[in-house]
């Protein structure tokens, strides 16, 4: 079985310095960290043994003084909140992630009615929304159908969405309103693209491809739609441990890419068991 590695897969450098940055800081004095600094239980269980702790951004009774916001970002009324009730506030959010933030405010203030791109009920799409009580979030198409008549809307997006699919919706919201003026601005983050676009690579030559990341990233379960929605077989797993060799008895050539909240040192955990079922499968055929 031949293994194929995508060009551009894992940890994309907001989530690594994210990750750094909690290390350092649960290093010095107690922290906790507000949500999942990232959605991949690896990482979760590697910051917990540094000492970090985990609370929801609801939460009203934590122990130590120093909180994270994620990697993902929040609202400034929650941003607000913390500080308000003498908490010392570090902020881990992706700089990409500030910059949809940004663009989404000055839309905003520019006039035009806010819309998001996104998965709702998603960590990240919330804290672009929170500040905005009018902003409405569109997923499928049917959501669009469900926006109120205006004469300017504002469209931006959840960093992690497929860039196409993102273009796509945002010609259905012009179409649905063709007499209003729809400005949309890319905060799609670079990562995410560069990695569907290897992933598409990947596609137009492996039988199967292999997912790793966390089941609750956004990015890593795009990378299975995109496989699924292509006619691959995607097998998603968080961990080398999950492959089942059975999987791959008659597969030839595999594909192995990993979202932007996947360790290295997990991707080569599983590259290696790959090769373990592979030399397997070559032994029991001779």
């Amino acid at each position: 079985m031949k293994i194929l590695l995508a060009k551009h897969f894992g940890t994309c450098f907001g989530v690594r310095d994210a990750i750094a940055q909690a290390e350092q800081l649960a290093a010095e004095a107690p922290l906790t960290i507000l949500g999942e600094l990232v959605h991949n239980p690896v990482v979760r269980e590697h910051l917990r043994m540094q000492g970090a702790r985990e609370a929801s951004l609801d939460s009203t009774d934590i122990n130590s003084r120093r909180v994270m916001i994620t990697a993902h970002g929040a609202s400034d009324r929650n941003r607000h909140k913390w500080q308000s009730a003498g908490y010392d506030v570090v902020d881990g959010t992706c700089p990409l992630v500030r910059y949809a933030h940004e663009q989404l405010k000055l839309l905003v203030a520019a006039g035009y009615f806010p819309i998001v791109i996104g998965k709702p009920g998603h960590v990240e799409v919330r804290g672009l929304t929170e500040d905005f009580a009018n902003a409405c979030v569109v997923n499928v198409e049917a959501d669009i159908f469900s926006l109120p008549r205006c004469d300017r809307y504002g469209v931006i997006s959840q960093t992690t969405q497929p860039i196409e699919r993102v273009r796509s919706l945002v010609e259905m919201i012009r179409r649905r309103n063709p007499r209003a003026q729809v400005r949309f601005i890319d905060t799609v983050c670079k990562p995410t693209k560069d990695r569907q676009a290897a992933l598409r690579k990947l596609i137009a030559e492996a039988d199967t491809i292999v997912v790793v990341g966390g089941r609750e990233s956004n990015n890593t379960r795009q990378l299975v739609a995109t496989c699924r929605a292509s006619g691959r077989r995607a097998i998603h797993v968080e961990r080398a441990e999950e492959l089942d060799h059975r999987d791959f008895e008659k597969v030839e050539i595999v594909g192995l890419t990993a979202g932007t909240s996947t360790l290295s040192e997990t991707v080569e955990a599983v590259f290696k068991r790959l090769q373990e079922i592979s030399s397997a499968g070559k032994d029991s055929a001779l």
